[in-house]
């Protein structure tokens, strides 16, 4: 929908502050992946499906790749669940169909079903710390927790670990009530070079999320 033609005067006002005020305010400038990456991973978080058809056309044309995309997708399984993510795949699936882009895209795994459970055990002790080498060993739910979260996604390709981190918080904080992963999550944004200041950024609602 054209809500420069339905809602005028709101579009006028609502684009000014978002992509005008905000985003050259001094000392508040990200660079263009970070912005989009953030803005996504937020939308995907609080479920605002609309939303984020209107912004993926805009976030592939100004920084983030096919890859960036949907790397970011998959990893929000763990943090939202299959029923609130599928949807976004479905969306993503079809804008990039439109656009002519190749399904599916080009393989980004670095690990096998043998080693998935090893190698997720050494991800987590990178962003939390060495004492996450023995966390796996509590009971089922943490063993999954280093196979599928982090052995499965966060060892793929096409995003940095930082980003990995950086769109967990995003997940985390926009669809609110996750408060103590919000806090574990600020420790691993931080141990892996994403500093208070950064994080900043992202601890707030902002017009776009």
């Amino acid at each position: 929908m054209d809500y420069t033609k339905t809602d005028p005067e709101f579009m006028e006002r609502f684009s000014h502050f978002a992509w005008e005020e905000v985003v050259s305010e001094e000392g508040q400038e990200l660079d263009q992946e970070s912005r989009f990456l953030a803005i996504l991973a937020a939308l995907v978080g609080c479920q605002g499906l609309e939303a984020y058809r209107e912004m993926l056309p805009k976030a592939l044309d100004a920084a983030l790749s096919p890859v960036m995309i949907k790397e970011m997708l998959y990893q929000s399984v763990d943090y939202l669940g299959s029923g609130r993510m599928f949807p976004f795949l479905t969306a993503t699936n079809e804008i990039f169909t439109e656009r002519g882009i190749a399904l599916p895209l080009e393989i980004q795994a670095t690990t096998t079903m043998e080693n998935r459970l090893k190698k997720g055990i050494e991800a987590q002790a990178t962003i939390f710390g060495e004492q996450m080498k023995e966390a796996w060993k509590a009971g089922a739910i943490n063993r999954w927790l280093a196979a599928n979260c982090f052995g499965d996604y966060y060892t793929r390709t096409g995003l940095s670990l930082a980003q990995r981190e950086m769109i967990t918080f995003c997940f985390l904080a926009a669809q609110g009530g996750c408060e103590p992963q919000l806090i574990s999550h600020a420790r691993g944004n931080r141990n892996v070079g994403n500093d208070k200041e950064f994080l900043s950024f992202f601890s707030k609602k902002t017009p776009t999320s």
